[in-house]
């Protein structure tokens, strides 16, 4: 079961890195919500279809790398560094962790992401007030 799991997983992963759908339908549940770990929110497959249709637009993803995984009964966590590059110029990096809620059926009826921006770094390095470096991502 956790075997199957994990491949879903790595199948939704290789889709963002070869940005093309390989199964949406087979990963997700018809009413499954993902919220992404800066705020937007998806409810239902075919908004997670638009979604990743339209992004894959104006974006490409270079790197999400799977470090671990952490089951139990209906759940997942997989934890992972995303890199992207936009069609602007931006280039993007953070680890994250993903929480996976399971249907019956053996399909993601629920996804969370958690980011934590790179590179970390010490906002108190240099004395007692703070130095935020690249905060508005995260606003």
């Amino acid at each position: 079961m956790f075997e199957q799991r994990e491949q879903l997983i790595k199948l939704w992963f290789s889709m963002w890195l070869k940005s093309t759908d390989l199964g949406i339908d087979t990963v997700f549940t018809p009413d499954c919500i993902y919220v992404e770990s800066w705020g937007p929110k998806y409810c239902g497959i075919q908004a997670i279809k638009h979604w990743f249709d339209e992004w894959n637009t104006r974006g490409k993803v270079i790197t999400w790398e799977i470090k671990q995984f952490f089951h139990s009964a209906d759940q997942t966590i997989v934890e992972w560094y995303f890199k992207n590059h936009m069609d602007d110029g931006r280039i993007e990096n953070f680890d994250g962790v993903s929480l996976v809620k399971w249907s019956d059926s053996g399909k993601i009826n629920f996804i969370k992401e958690f980011g934590c921006k790179l590179p970390n770094y010490n906002p108190y390095e240099h004395g007692d007030t703070p130095e935020l470096k690249n905060a508005e991502m995260w606003i």
